[in-house]
């Protein structure tokens, strides 16, 4: 119970709420793509196909992307276990940016003139991510629900 204390102790701020509302409200679409098939995903099957036949990718590191996408958006969002999610998130889009975009530059493909992607995006997310699991989920969270009992 004392490193559970630890793990969800949190700062009672805004920032807190501000940043992991930010990373849930972009993270949570993209695993809605993945895990439903929402805002024009192939679902949880056309993925996990997707990831480990033309990318060949172990399954579980297939599955990984998409729970920690999914879930984590969720619970970045209520403010539930967010360092734990802040962790895997920002170790997630470490692995995004040595496997699929630093080949491509620092830039996102803003003009369509880049073969890929940079890895811009991924940086902030992971900038978000540590602070989220340096401070805490902040106001108005499950954690400091928890931590208050």
């Amino acid at each position: 119970m004392k490193y559970l204390k630890k793990v969800i102790q949190t700062n009672n701020d805004w920032a807190g709420l501000i940043t992991r509302l930010t990373i849930g409200g972009v993270l949570f679409p993209h695993g809605a793509q993945k895990m439903l098939g929402m805002f024009g995903g192939y679902g949880f099957t056309g993925t996990m196909d997707f990831f480990t036949q033309q990318i060949n990718l172990p399954w579980i590191v297939a599955l990984s992307i998409i729970v920690i996408e999914f879930v984590g958006g969720i619970a970045m969002i209520m403010g539930f276990a967010s360092r734990v999610w802040a962790l895997a998130i920002a170790s997630l889009f470490v692995g995004i940016i040595f496997t699929s975009h630093l080949e491509h530059g620092f830039f996102m493909n803003w003009f369509g003139t880049q073969k890929g992607e940079g890895y811009e995006y991924a940086l902030l997310i992971i900038g978000l991510s540590v602070a989220i699991f340096v401070n805490g989920s902040g106001k108005f969270s499950i954690d400091n629900i928890i931590i208050k009992k």
